[in-house]
């Protein structure tokens, strides 16, 4: 597909747009042009939250939503409100979201105009994403992604071909995570129709400081992404040109961009008005306008004028009627304001058996590996993919050894070094039913993933309201095993425990590995399973322990019950000689070798999940000991250790006898290389025994 394949204007094509369609697509022009001109007009109460609205893109996002099917996806951007319009939203329920009504279909009065989330009957799925500014590429490439997968296995209906529109701006094409995106669409061979929506301008920025070329022509590096111009402004050449790339993407199975050149013709939003920046500028793009455009063209084609005039007067009433009748709607019941900030997990009671008749010892590692493969066995909507996990190496740490060889190179396979499309595909993967597990191959590679993980994996189901949990398994090596150096010994989880709306998940032995690993597989929300490296193969000193029996396969442990693996003596508790050390992953290791100068003195309480936490276990033990010391491989400052330990000095400091003990690695930004100074940084047991005895000493 090249520019000449889709000339622009309505009179270089040769077939013509069915009447009933233009006339609905005036219809819905003229609609959203009224919507936008009453916003303007009523100012006090619409600006109230800030909007953007489509004038001057109506005439491409009407050619794309009058032509998806109820089987396809969309990833819009926030300008998309005419896309919304050709789907069937109603006006009224667009205006809904404008003013954050109870009632809003979307998101419950929670997020912006213009932020869809829909599951609807007989619409297209369209799940939550972001603000849009590039962002959504990933989710949306995702979703054509989990597409392809679910049909390589046969698992979608053998007489629908889904595709994904994933609606951008031009400036948003910049991003990095669109390349990150575009390059997955191609590799994979993906079903994804790249709409751009090109007006020239970002907020007051124009094309020419924010770009060096176009997306049509920074699309001509990404091999396989077959590309189209049409005229953003005409509808009948919007609407051809787009029914003939639908056909394509839904036929070859392959991605295609659409480039539409469109005037901007209302405020960037709201917040940002026209006036402010835009002068002559604004007087050529108005001579551009979609709806003037069309009309001429329907009285080209002998529409009488009569009904024109008609559909504008009706479409006049209804969107003044939608508005008031939307003024008085009720607003969100605010003792609502918690609520999907999770899904619920069926996972709720420890199952299976942890030491089965003849059962073997294995190392941490292999568990998670048997883990795996029992879930692929059963779940063929189950898929795993990171940086070296296919089947030439089967991960870094052989945490996939054989996988690949088992399930095949869809379902087990190599990703470029792309972490943010790792993460954020997941949430596309989730929304069409693929059941994602993905590795990101050291915590420490992990930054470049935080945008998608916070932007899009986090608030999808409290912003939704639970229309969009993400089901998503992110498997992390971590921590620190002897001179791993500044970039493979990092530990991240206080970061992590920032974001709500995740959970994270830290196993410190091969049972716990098995039965957290297939919780939070079940879980419906993201995952985040950190995995020591240190205790992957018990090789560091002291960490023996870690291997154990491997528990049957309908073992399971739900998320946020920490587990005592090590009681103090009734008799030093009674005499108030006795603590408890709160800890996790390495930290369990360290508190045992410690804790054996203490005969009988110290609990160790394994925290195992860190989001949610068992704070009911943690009230427990502090108050049966009236000594708590939290212990962390992190640095110490500002960490997560510190924030428990304020709430057990807030909410239980009747119960204390000491302050609350705190110990983790020196407050430095890297783990050094040089196995010495590494072990300078570091808690070891020689450092928690001193530390424990200071505060039994207290």
């Amino acid at each position: 597909m090249t520019v000449s394949d889709t000339q622009k204007g309505s009179d270089k094509y040769q077939l013509k747009v069915d009447r009933e369609v233009l006339l609905k697509a005036y219809l819905l022009m003229c609609t959203s042009k009224r919507m936008a001109e009453l916003y303007d007009e009523n100012r006090d109460v619409c600006s109230k939250y800030v909007h953007s609205t489509s004038r001057g893109h109506e005439a491409i996002q009407l050619a794309a939503g009058l032509q998806l099917k109820h089987y396809d996806y969309a990833s819009l951007y926030y300008r998309d409100e005419s896309m919304l319009l050709a789907m069937g939203l109603e006006p009224y329920e667009l205006m809904l979201q404008l003013m954050a009504k109870a009632e809003d279909p979307f998101s419950g009065g929670r997020s912006y105009y213009g932020h869809p989330s829909l599951k609807r009957t007989g619409f297209p799925v369209i799940p939550h994403q972001s603000s849009a500014t590039g962002m959504q590429a990933i989710p949306a490439t995702g979703m054509a992604h989990g597409i392809a997968y679910l049909e390589s296995q046969n698992l979608l209906k053998a007489d629908e071909a889904p595709v994904v529109l994933c609606s951008l701006g031009d400036g948003s094409v910049t991003e990095g995570e669109v390349a990150e995106a575009f390059q997955m669409a191609v590799l994979k061979k993906l079903p994804i129709i790249y709409l751009i929506q090109d007006n020239d301008w970002g907020i007051s920025a124009t094309g020419k400081e924010m770009r060096a070329m176009d997306a049509y022509e920074y699309a001509s590096g990404f091999k396989g992404l077959e590309r189209m111009v049409v005229d953003g402004a005409d509808f009948v050449g919007s609407y051809l040109g787009l029914k003939k790339a639908i056909e394509y993407v839904r036929e070859k199975r392959s991605p295609v961009l659409v480039h539409a050149k469109c005037p901007l013709l209302g405020h960037h939003t709201s917040g940002v008005r026209r006036e402010w920046y835009r002068g002559e500028d604004l007087d050529e793009h108005r001579k551009l306008d979609p709806v003037v455009k069309l009309r001429n063209y329907l009285l080209e084609i002998q529409e009488p004028e009569d009904s024109l005039l008609s559909i504008e007067q009706k479409v006049s009433e209804k969107v003044i009627s939608d508005y008031e009748r939307a003024v008085q709607a009720p607003d969100p019941d605010v003792t609502d304001f918690g609520s999907h900030e999770f899904a619920p997990t069926i996972i709720t009671e420890e199952k299976g058996n942890r030491f089965p008749a003849n059962g073997v010892k294995v190392v941490m590692v292999d568990a998670a590996l048997h883990a795996m493969d029992e879930i692929l066995k059963k779940h063929p909507e189950a898929l795993f993919y990171g940086q070296d996990v296919g089947r030439r190496l089967g991960g870094v740490f052989r945490e996939a050894a054989t996988l690949a060889q088992k399930y095949g190179d869809n379902r087990v396979f190599n990703t470029p070094i792309q972490e943010a499309y790792i993460i954020g595909s997941t949430a596309g993967m989730s929304a069409v039913g693929a059941k994602p597990i993905v590795e990101i191959q050291f915590a420490d590679y992990i930054w470049p993933g935080i945008n998608q993980l916070v932007e899009e994996l986090s608030k999808s189901c409290y912003l939704s309201k639970g229309k969009f949990p993400i089901q998503a398994l992110i498997r992390v090596p971590i921590g620190a095993y002897g001179g791993g150096g500044p970039y493979h010994s990092g530990s991240i989880e206080s970061t992590l425990l920032t974001i709500r709306g995740i959970k994270i998940v830290y196993p410190s032995n091969a049972a716990d590995m098995k039965g957290l690993l297939k919780a939070s597989f079940y879980d419906p929300n993201p995952v985040v399973l950190l995995e020591h490296k240190g205790l992957y193969w018990s090789k560091v000193a002291g960490t023996s322990e870690a291997k154990t029996i491997e528990p049957d396969e309908d073992y399971i442990i739900p998320l946020g019950k920490a587990n005592v693996v090590q009681k103090a003596h009734e008799e030093k508790i009674e005499r108030g000689e006795s603590c408890v050390v709160i800890t996790y992953g390495m930290g369990v290791y360290w508190a045992k070798e410690a804790s054996q100068e203490f005969a009988g003195q110290v609990e160790i309480l394994d925290l195992r999940t860190l989001n949610p936490i068992d704070w009911d276990q943690i009230k427990l033990s502090v108050k049966k000991h009236s000594r708590a010391f939290i212990l962390t491989e992190e640095p110490l400052l500002n960490s997560f250790a510190e924030s428990l330990a304020g709430r057990i000095s807030k909410e239980l400091f009747n119960y204390l006898d000491a302050p609350v003990w705190t110990f983790g690695a020196a407050n430095l930004p890297a783990i050094p290389l040089n196995v010495d100074l590494e072990k300078m940084m570091l808690p070891n047991a020689e450092k928690v025994k001193t530390e424990i005895s200071k505060l039994l000493g207290y």
